[in-house]
């Protein structure tokens, strides 16, 4: 006798957008059991046009939806979004073969491959988890302050069960002090400071990321991304309220150059002082030095010879 009697019936058709896997599973059991007629077509493919960094990307057809991170939400947007749901990724950049070669041949055999460069959209209401709880009562508690929520905060991103508010940099120390300070959000500790580069957002190119845990509250987090431009890599320094950040802005300075004001001692802290550059940035040069191996010498990354 087969198990498959005892199973209840799996309409292919009841399978949700965010159920991929679970609607392909439905589809082959309705084609075991002779359903042809109620399988539901082939989705067609979504297009390979090349999609402008800075663009939404749809879920639903895979193709360039208007707007980005500026547009502007409609009527129907602005409501919770139901559970489950999200918004679109965002797409920031392209990149075209296996490792990234752009000046010399990918002689890997996958010099064709192109790859969108997905970021997370700005998140809507619920968010989940303490989440929500946590941007209610930072609202609160910057009431009265320098800055509102809404003048202090850009947006607020949930990925992967993770919790990022995006904040202007002028608001940063309000905002880590209401963090701190606050009875019903108590974020004791930050526990590290680094940096980000991205060359391609113009405006924006380096972020600072600080992640704060919460002792009193469980062990809740929540991750604050400030950006700066190339031009003006100047970020308030928040060691007047997190003292232990002293090293990380340093180690961040030495290795992106994004200056923290007001830190008492901004110095280099793994670089030698008169090093030249910030080691981690993407406009970095490769360096190196000549490898000599049983007699043949390896010139260093810069000067490797090109395949073009």
């Amino acid at each position: 006798m087969s198990d498959a009697k005892d199973s209840p019936a799996v309409d292919p058709t009841q399978a949700t957008a965010n159920s991929d896997v679970v609607g392909a599973k439905a589809s082959n059991a309705a084609a075991d059991h002779g359903d042809g007629a109620s399988t539901p077509a082939a989705v067609a493919a979504a297009p390979t046009a090349t999609t402008q960094p800075g663009t939404v990307l749809d879920r639903g057809t895979g193709t360039a939806a208007e707007g980005g991170y500026d547009a502007e939400p409609a009527d129907e947007e602005r409501l919770p979004a139901a559970p489950g749901t999200g918004p679109d990724p965002v797409v920031i950049d392209e990149r075209r073969g296996m490792f990234g070669a752009a000046d010399s041949g990918d002689t890997s055999g996958y010099g064709g491959v192109v790859r969108k460069i997905l970021f997370p959209a700005a998140s809507v209401r619920p968010y989940g988890s303490y989440f929500d709880d946590v941007a209610d009562q930072l609202e609160r508690a910057l009431v009265g302050g320098t800055a509102s929520y809404a003048e202090a905060v850009e947006r607020v991103v949930v990925d992967r069960g993770e919790l990022t508010l995006f904040v202007r940099r002028e608001h940063l120390p309000s905002v880590a002090r209401a963090l701190r300070d606050h009875p019903a959000l108590r974020f004791e500790l930050c526990t590290g400071v680094s940096g980000v580069h991205y060359p391609h957002q113009e405006g924006r190119e380096l972020h600072a990321v600080y992640h704060f845990l919460s002792i009193t509250h469980g062990g809740r987090r929540v991750r604050v991304e400030v950006t700066a431009p190339d031009a003006d890599p100047h970020i308030p320094s928040i060691v007047r309220t997190y003292p232990a950040t002293d090293w990380h802005e340093r180690e961040t300075w030495d290795m992106f150059g994004i200056q923290f004001d007001g830190h008492p001692s901004l110095t280099r802290i793994l670089m030698p002082d008169d090093w030249p550059g910030h080691p981690q940035r993407k406009d970095y040069p490769l360096g190196g030095i000549p490898v000599e191996y049983k007699g043949a010498t390896v010139p260093p990354p810069d000067q490797r010879r090109s395949y073009i």
